[in-house]
C-alpha cells in the first residue's frame, strides 16, 4: 500500500503531462520562426524535459544571417548607383567630359559610366589608350600624345568666349588634326559666289573652309566650312554654305545670276530644303547631294572610328591562329625621290583561293582588311595604312578565278636608314583566317656624287597615264603605271608565261654632266639563260638620246617572250658613266613556263 502511494505521486496527471508537451512544442516552434525570418527580435526561450520529468530553460542560440549573401533591397540598390554615379568627379569627370569628348564611342561612354570604383576607372582608361596605340609594344603612345597637342593646339588658337576644345573648329581639328589646306576669310567681305552656290556677287560673315583630302570613315576630299556670324570669333560648322552671305535677308542685294537675270527670286531661296542658295544653273544637281552632305556631316561629327583593332593586337601579340594562316607575298621596292626622301613602294599578292567568297545576285566578293606599320629600330612608328580590298567575280567564274592572284600597292615615302615593316591581313568573310608579314626594309641614301640606281622592277604591265595622273594614283611611279611582278618567296624568281610580255623599269641617278652641259653615259641590256649562262639577249642606248641634258633618266622596255624556251633567265642592266668613269649594274631573275 505505501509503495503504491509512492508511484501515484511520481506519475504526473494527464492533464501536466499535456500541459508540459504543449510548452516543449511552442519552444521548439518560437526557435524555429525566429531562425528563419533573421529578425532581431528576441526569440522565445527553448525548454528541455530532463528525465526526472522536469521542465528547464536553456539559453538560446541566435543565428544571424551574412550580410554579404542577403539579397539587396530596391532602395538599398538604388542608392547604390546613385552614389556609383557621384562618385564620377574630379579627374574622371574632365578625362570624360574634356580630355576624350571627341573621340569616346557612346558605348565606351556608358562602359565608363557603370564602373563603381576607381581602381575599375584607372584600368579602363589604360585600355583606352592601349587599344588606340599605333605601336602597343613601345612605352610611348603617340596616339595620346598628339591628342592631347591637338587640344593645347585648338585651346591656344580657337578659343572665342569658350575653350577652343568646345568649339566646332577644335572638335575637328582634334578628331582629325590638322586640314591639308584652309581657305580662310577672316573679315568676310566681298565674295564672288562660284557657280555651285549659285553665282553672282554678294559681301559675307568670316567663313574658314578646311579642306582634308581624306578622312577614315569619312571620305575623300572632305571640305568643311566654319561661318562667324555673330562676328565674335566663334566659328561654327555649317551645312548650309549660303549660312556665311551677310545679305541673304536684305532684298535686293547680294543676288545670284539667276536672279539679276530676272530668272528667279530672292524669296525662292526660302522654299525649303538644308542649303537656301535659291535657283541657279546647278540647283536640280545640288537638291540630289543634299542627303549625301547630311550623311558626311553625320560621320564628321561622330567619333573616329578604331579601325582594324583586332589586326593591330594580331600584329603587336603572339596569337595562336584557330585556323589555318592567310599566306600572302610582299614586294619592296625603293625610288629616289629627293636625298632625304625616297619612295618605298609595297605590293601585297594574294591568292584568289585564299579569300571566302560570299555570293549575292550571281555576284561573289571576297573582302581582305590590310593593315601596316613601318617603325625604326627602335620601335618608334613613322607610318602605317589600313585598306579594305574586294574582289569580285561572276558566280559562274568563281572556280576558274580562284587560280589567279590580286595584287594591292601602297607607297610610303622614308629617310634613308633602317626599318621594320609589318604587315596583317584578315580574310572579312572568315574572322579566324589571319595572317602576318614582318621584315626588316633598309632604305638606301642617294648620294649627289655616286652613281646609284632605283630598285630593277620586273612588271605584269606597264603603261604610260595621262598629264592629268602623273605621279598620282595605284602603281603609278612618275608617268607610268607599273604593276609589279611579285615572287613567292625571297628566294624564288618570278615567273612569266611565253605568251606575255617581259617589263622592265628603272631609274638611274647622278649622271655624270660634262662641259659640254651634257650627259654621256652607256645603258648595256643583257639576258642571260642561267642554265647554259649564255646571252640570249644584247642592246645598247645611249642617256643622251633619251634626255641629254638630265643628271637622271629612267628606262623602260618591253620584250615578248615568245622565243625564249621555258627555263630560268636573269636580265641584266649595266650603266656605265663616261663623264664620271662609274658604273653600277642592276639584275633580277625570272622563269619562262609554257
Amino acid at each position: 500500500m505505501q509503495e503504491q502511494a509512492q508511484m501515484k505521486k511520481r506519475i504526473l496527471p494527464p492533464s501536466a503531462t499535456f500541459l508540459a508537451l504543449l510548452c516543449v512544442s511552442v519552444g521548439i516552434v518560437a526557435q524555429s520562426t525566429s531562425t528563419s525570418s533573421g529578425s532581431s527580435t528576441p526569440a522565445a526561450q527553448p525548454q528541455t524535459i530532463h528525465d526526472d520529468g522536469k521542465v528547464v530553460q536553456t539559453p538560446p542560440v541566435e543565428e544571424k544571417p551574412d550580410p554579404l549573401k542577403r539579397r539587396m533591397s530596391d532602395h538599398d540598390e538604388a542608392n547604390r548607383r546613385k552614389a556609383a554615379k557621384v562618385e564620377i568627379r574630379g579627374e574622371y569627370k574632365k578625362w570624360l567630359d574634356e580630355d576624350v569628348r571627341w573621340i569616346i564611342t557612346d558605348e565606351e561612354v556608358r562602359s565608363f559610366k557603370s564602373l563603381s570604383n576607381d581602381e575599375e576607372r584607372d584600368q579602363f582608361i589604360e585600355q583606352f589608350w592601349l587599344r588606340r596605340n599605333p605601336n602597343p609594344d613601345s612605352p610611348e603612345n603617340e596616339f595620346k600624345d598628339e591628342h592631347y597637342a591637338r587640344i593645347a593646339y585648338s585651346n591656344e588658337h580657337f578659343a572665342a568666349g569658350k575653350p577652343g576644345w568646345l568649339t566646332d573648329r577644335g572638335h575637328i581639328y582634334i578628331a582629325y588634326g590638322k586640314p591639308d589646306s584652309i581657305d580662310s576669310h577672316p573679315s568676310g567681305g566681298n565674295y564672288e559666289r562660284p557657280i555651285e552656290e549659285g553665282g553672282g556677287n554678294t559681301s559675307t560673315f568670316p567663313f574658314e573652309v578646311w579642306h582634308y583630302r581624306y578622312l577614315a570613315g569619312v571620305g575623300d576630299n572632305v571640305d568643311i566650312e566654319f561661318v562667324d556670324t555673330c562676328m565674335c570669333g566663334d566659328y561654327h560648322a555649317t551645312i548650309d554654305r549660303s549660312e556665311k552671305d551677310a545679305l541673304k535677308h536684305t532684298p535686293g542685294a547680294g543676288q545670284t545670276l539667276y536672279e539679276q537675270m530676272g530668272m528667279a527670286k530672292q524669296s525662292d531661296r526660302f522654299q525649303g530644303g538644308m542649303e537656301q542658295l535659291g535657283n541657279g544653273p546647278m540647283a536640280s544637281m545640288q537638291q540630289s547631294k543634299q542627303f549625301d552632305r547630311l550623311d558626311r556631316f553625320a560621320k564628321l561629327f561622330a567619333p573616329p572610328p578604331v579601325k582594324f583593332a583586332d589586326l593591330d593586337e594580331f600584329l603587336s601579340s603572339s596569337k595562336i591562329l584557330n585556323g589555318p594562316p592567310f599566306v600572302f607575298d610582299v614586294r619592296t621596292d625603293y625610288v629616289k625621290l629627293t636625298n632625304d626622301t625616297v619612295l618605298v613602294p609595297i605590293t601585297l599578292q594574294i591568292s584568289n583561293g585564299d579569300v571566302t567568297y560570299k555570293s549575292k545576285d550571281t555576284v561573289s566578293t571576297g573582302t581582305v582588311n590590310i593593315l601596316g606599320r613601318v617603325s625604326t629600330i627602335t620601335g618608334h612608328i613613322v607610318q602605317t595604312f589600313e585598306d579594305t580590298v574586294s574582289f569580285e567575280t561572276p558566280d559562274d567564274l568563281l572556280a576558274k578565278s580562284k587560280g589567279g592572284s590580286h595584287v594591292y600597292w601602297k607607297a610610303l615615302p622614308l629617310s634613308p636608314g633602317r626599318y621594320k615593316v609589318e604587315i596583317a591581313v584578315k580574310d572579312v568573310n572568315n574572322p579566324d583566317h589571319l595572317g602576318a608579314w614582318k621584315r626588316s626594309l633598309d632604305v638606301p641614301k642617294y648620294d649627289d656624287d655616286q652613281l646609284a640606281t632605283s630598285s630593277l622592277i620586273l612588271a605584269t604591265s606597264m603603261e604610260r597615264v595621262p598629264s592629268k595622273d602623273v605621279g598620282t594614283g595605284n602603281f603609278v611611279i612618275g608617268n607610268t603605271k607599273v604593276v609589279p611582278r611579285v615572287p613567292t618567296t625571297i628566294t624564288t624568281p618570278v615567273t612569266f608565261h611565253r605568251a606575255q610580255n617581259l617589263n622592265f623599269w628603272m631609274q638611274v641617278y647622278n649622271l655624270g654632266i660634262g662641259d659640254n652641259r651634257r650627259n654621256n653615259a652607256t645603258i648595256d641590256y643583257q639576258v642571260l639563260d642561267l642554265a647554259t649562262n649564255k646571252q640570249v639577249l644584247q642592246a645598247s642606248e645611249t642617256a643622251a638620246k633619251m634626255n641629254p641634258n638630265a643628271d637622271q633618266v629612267t628606262l623602260e622596255k618591253t620584250m615578248p617572250l615568245g622565243s625564249l624556251t621555258p627555263g630560268r633567265y636573269q636580265v641584266v642592266i649595266k650603266v656605265n658613266d663616261g663623264v664620271t668613269n662609274q658604273v653600277i649594274s642592276q639584275s633580277a631573275p625570272f622563269i619562262v613556263e609554257q
